[in-house]
C-alpha cells in the first residue's frame, strides 16, 4: 500500500471519528501533522480538539477510520503503546501526584533501575538537568504539592522533556497556569524542539498566542473539520469567524449607571500582607465595591490580585487592614463564617477546588447550599431536585442528565456548574478568580451573559482576570494591581487596552521585594 502520509507529515488521521453514548465526539475528520512544526488545533468547547488528541495520544482508540505514522498503519492500546512510538501528551489539567517530590513526579512510569533499586541518583541529576533547561531551578526534593500550579505546570511539561526519542508532543492549554514569562521560556523550549524535528499539537484558547507560536492552524467545529491554514496567511479574525461560524466577539456592556447613589457594599481599607522574607504581597490596598456593580482586577502574574480574594475569603488570617460588609468592619475567621455573611468564590483551578470529581453534575451543583436543603442531617431530595433544576435552567448548562459524572461535561459547562454552585449559596458578593480560564470563546461569551445577569439582579461581583478583552467587555471599573499595589482605577470609557497594560507594569521593575 502507498504511503498514507505525505511529504513533510509525521503522522495523518484518516475519516477518525469517536461516538460516546449519545454524542459524535469526532465526525470523520482528517488530519495532518507537520513535521517540525508547531500544529495548533483550534475550536470552541465540544468542538472535538481533546478527542481528537485523545486518539494520537493512546488514551482513547477511535470508533472509525485510520490512524497512520509515515507508511505505517499505527493502532495503541494505551498511552505507554503511544509513549514506545515517541508520542507524550502534557495535560491541562495536571496529572501529577502532590505528595511525591518533584524528581519523582518527573520519572514516573518512565524509572531508571539499577539493579533491583530505582537509581534515584540518575533521576535527581535528570531532573535538575531538565528544569535547568525550562530556567525553573526548583530543588528536586521539593514535594508538588508545595508548589504554585505555574511551577507544577512546568514539571508537567519536564515529565515529556526528558523523553529521548520523543517525536511528536501533545500540549494542552500548556500556558493557562504560567506567567508571560514563563511563556516565554515555554516557547522558546517549543522551538528549540521544533528545529530538532519535533512535531507539537498545540491547543490554547489565546488566540493572540496562537498567531505567536504557531506554525500550521487547523479548525474544528462540532466534531467536524472546518479548515487550516498556514498562520503566516491569516489573521485573528478569519480564525473567530471559522470557529464560532459567524463573527462573535465579547461585547462591552452598556450601562448608564449613576455609581455614585448606589450603596457601596464592600469597603477594603489598607489591606497589607506581609510576604516571607521582608516586603509585601499587598501593600496599603484599597478599594470599594458598589452594589450591582461589576469590579474587574487586572494585573500580571504575582500582582497580588488572588492574594485580595484570600484575605476576603478567610484564607489569610495574617492579613492587616480593614474589610467592611454593608459598613460594618468584619473580624475574619473562617471561610464558613464569610460563606455565611454573603460572600461565595468561584476559584481559579475548578478541578482542583471547584468540584468534587467522584460526585455527579448536580451534586457538584447541590454541595454548597446543603443547609438550606437538609434538617437534622437529613437531605430533602425534592428540593434539593428543584433547586439545581432551576439552577442548571437559569445558567444554561448543557447536560443531558444531571446524574452523568461531572467530568462528562466540557471545560465552560464544568465552569458554569463552579458559577451555578456559587450562586445557589444566594451571596451579597461573588468573588471569581480567572472566570473563562481554559474555556473558548463561545462558552465566555455565556458566562459573562450570566455575570451580566446576576449583576442586573443586585448581585456585586469581583472578577480577576488576565485576559484584557475580557475584562474590558466585563467589568464596571477596573482596578490595576503592580507588585501588591493598586497602580491604576479606570471606569466606563476610560478601561482601554494600552491603560491597563501600562498600570500593570508601572513600578514593576523597581519592585521592593
Amino acid at each position: 500500500m502507498a504511503s498514507m502520509c505525505k511529504e513533510g507529515v509525521c503522522f495523518h488521521a484518516e475519516g477518525v471519528s469517536k461516538i460516546y453514548p449519545g454524542t459524535k465526539a469526532l465526525d470523520h475528520v482528517n488530519f495532518d501533522l507537520l513535521t517540525g512544526k508547531v500544529n495548533v488545533l483550534i475550536g470552541e468547547n465540544g468542538a472535538g480538539k481533546s478527542t481528537l488528541m485523545k486518539l494520537i495520544a493512546g488514551i482513547e482508540r477511535p470508533s472509525e477510520g485510520k490512524l497512520y505514522m509515515g507508511d505505517q498503519e499505527v493502532s495503541f492500546k494505551d498511552t505507554n503503546d503511544a509513549r514506545k512510538h515517541g508520542i507524550g501528551i502534557i495535560h491541562q489539567e495536571l496529572n501529577l501526584f502532590p505528595n511525591l517530590p518533584v524528581y519523582q513526579n518527573i520519572f514516573m512510569a518512565r524509572e531508571r533501575k539499577k539493579g533491583l533499586s530505582l537509581d534515584n541518583a540518575y533521576h535527581r541529576e535528570q531532573a535538575e538537568k531538565v528544569l535547568k533547561r525550562l530556567e525553573h531551578e526548583i530543588p528536586v526534593d521539593t514535594l508538588v504539592g508545595d508548589l504554585r500550579v505555574g511551577q507544577q505546570q512546568m514539571i508537567e511539561i519536564a515529565r515529556n522533556l526528558v523523553e529521548d526519542d520523543l517525536k511528536i508532543l501533545i500540549m494542552d492549554e500548556p500556558t493557562s497556569s504560567l506567567s508571560e514569562q514563563e511563556v516565554q521560556v515555554l516557547f522558546k523550549i517549543m522551538r528549540e524542539l521544533t528545529a530538532q524535528g519535533i512535531s507539537i499539537v498545540y491547543i490554547s484558547h489565546r488566540l493572540e498566542e496562537i498567531m505567536q507560536i504557531g506554525d500550521h492552524v487547523t479548525i474544528l467545529r462540532d466534531g467536524k473539520y472546518i479548515a487550516d491554514a498556514d498562520v503566516k496567511d491569516i489573521d485573528v479574525p478569519w480564525i473567530v469567524k471559522k470557529m464560532t461560524g459567524e463573527g462573535k466577539s465579547y461585547h462591552k456592556r452598556e450601562r448608564t449607571v449613576d455609581w455614585g447613589k448606589k450603596e457601596t457594599v464592600l469597603e477594603v481599607k489598607d489591606l497589607c500582607l506581609p510576604k516571607q522574607g521582608g516586603g509585601y504581597l499587598l501593600d496599603h490596598v484599597n478599594f470599594n465595591l458598589k452594589r450591582g456593580e461589576i469590579l474587574g482586577i487586572y494585573g500580571l502574574m504575582g500582582a497580588g490580585r488572588t492574594e485580595i480574594f484570600e484575605c476576603i475569603m478567610g484564607l489569610r488570617p495574617e492579613h492587616t487592614g480593614k474589610i467592611s460588609l454593608e459598613g460594618k468592619e468584619m473580624e475574619i475567621r473562617s471561610i464558613t463564617e464569610q460563606i455565611e455573611r454573603g460572600f461565595a468564590l468561584v476559584p481559579e483551578d475548578r478541578q482542583r477546588e471547584g468540584l468534587v470529581q467522584t460526585m455527579d453534575i448536580g451534586r457538584n451543583c447541590s454541595l454548597s447550599a446543603l443547609s438550606s436543603y437538609s434538617k437534622w442531617g437529613f437531605v430533602d431530595f425534592k428540593k434539593e431536585n428543584a433547586m439545581v433544576d432551576e439552577k442548571i435552567r437559569d445558567i444554561h448548562i448543557k447536560v443531558a442528565d444531571k446524574r452523568l459524572p461531572i467530568l462528562s461535561l466540557s471545560g465552560g459547562n464544568q465552569q458554569k456548574i463552579v458559577i451555578g454552585k456559587g450562586i445557589l449559596t444566594n451571596p451579597k458578593i461573588l468573588l471569581m478568580d480567572e472566570p473563562s480560564r481554559g474555556i473558548d470563546i463561545g462558552a465566555k461569551t455565556e458566562v459573562f451573559d450570566i455575570i451580566n445577569h446576576y449583576a442586573e439582579e443586585g448581585l456585586s461581583i469581583l472578577v480577576i482576570s488576565s485576559e484584557l478583552k475580557e475584562i474590558i467587555s466585563i467589568a464596571d471599573r477596573v482596578i490595576v494591581l503592580s507588585n501588591g499595589k493598586i497602580t491604576g482605577e479606570f471606569s466606563g470609557d476610560e478601561i482601554q487596552e494600552q491603560s491597563l497594560v501600562l498600570s500593570s507594569y508601572k513600578g514593576h521593575h523597581t519592585s521592593n521585594a
